[in-house]
């Protein structure tokens, strides 16, 4: 009888430790699908939320661990680093050696980062950032002025760039252009004008020439005034080479252009009538006046 009473306990915690062992088994299969599942979900804006995990061991008792909240989309954002606009850095430099460029535009060579600050100091210039993506980096000592002029022109040439989607077209012939040749090409910028391209016109300087390239610009947008402006002013490209780009005005400044169109006829039929007038009293006057 006691050996049957051995047994049967015997029986029982092999019976209970295989159920154990079958209930670990199943739990880490669902463990790990869990997280396979959570895993897999990169697309979504967060992935694990705080909790408490436990996750049965066959040799310890338990493991515990706790997971931390994050968000790839926030991760993303925050290791694009947006450029920032075109000036002085101050004293926030996170490179090292730093390759300087003088005011004058000399190359200063390779420097450490305090040795630039201290020569931007002593200067009394300031360090701007030219070339990030370039080992070393380069960096230039600037006047406010400088970085001034440097703003305008980089704020000029962002708004001559095309935007997505707009198609720019382009023309270029000589400051000797004859005339039946320059009102041909001013049709065909008109035709690009009215389908809202940008039309970039470029000049060149003929030889023996003294035509005014920029009264060339001012005369083609003269001819398309009705429906063109300027995009970007003319301006000297290089020497002998001048340039420009046409675009369709919008809807406000055709709005704008027609009211001024009819304030200036309604004066100049104002001048007009006051002339005749005076003419007509001076012809009056002077019959009154004619000696008999």
């Amino acid at each position: 009888m006691r050996e049957t009473h051995n047994e049967k306990h015997t029986m029982t915690a092999l019976c209970t430790m295989k159920y154990l062992c079958q209930a670990t088994r199943n739990e880490n299969k669902y463990a790990k699908r869990f997280f396979g599942t959570l895993l897999t979900q990169t697309a979504q804006k967060w992935l694990f939320s705080p909790l408490w995990i436990v996750v049965p061991d066959t040799k310890k008792s338990a493991v515990f661990g706790l997971t931390q909240q994050f968000c790839t989309d926030e991760k993303s954002h925050a290791q694009q680093k947006s450029k920032a606009a075109f000036g002085s850095v101050g004293r926030r430099i996170p490179y090292r050696i730093l390759h300087v460029i003088s005011q004058d535009g000399e190359s200063l060579g390779n420097m450490h980062r305090a040795e630039a600050l201290r020569l931007m100091d002593q200067s009394g210039l300031k360090l701007v950032l030219l070339r990030e993506n370039v080992e070393p980096p380069v960096y230039r000592l600037m006047t406010g002025q400088q970085i001034h002029e440097e703003q305008l022109k980089r704020a000029e040439k962002k708004k001559a760039s095309p935007k997505p989607g707009v198609v720019q077209k382009e023309l270029s012939f000589s400051s000797a252009i004859a005339k039946n040749d320059l009102e041909t090409k001013t049709k065909q910028i008109a035709q690009w004008i009215e389908k809202r391209h940008h039309v970039k016109v470029t000049i060149r300087q003929a030889k023996g020439s003294s035509t005014d390239m920029f009264m060339l610009f001012d005369q083609i947008l003269e001819t398309v005034s009705e429906k063109a402006t300027y995009l970007s002013k003319p301006k000297v490209a290089r020497e002998g080479v001048s340039t420009c780009i046409f675009r369709h005005m919008s809807d406000k400044e055709l709005k704008e252009h027609q009211k001024m169109e009819i304030k200036k006829n309604s004066t100049v039929k104002k001048d007009e009538n006051e002339e005749l007038n005076a003419h007509d009293t001076k012809g009056i006057h002077a019959l009154y006046h004619r000696p008999v």
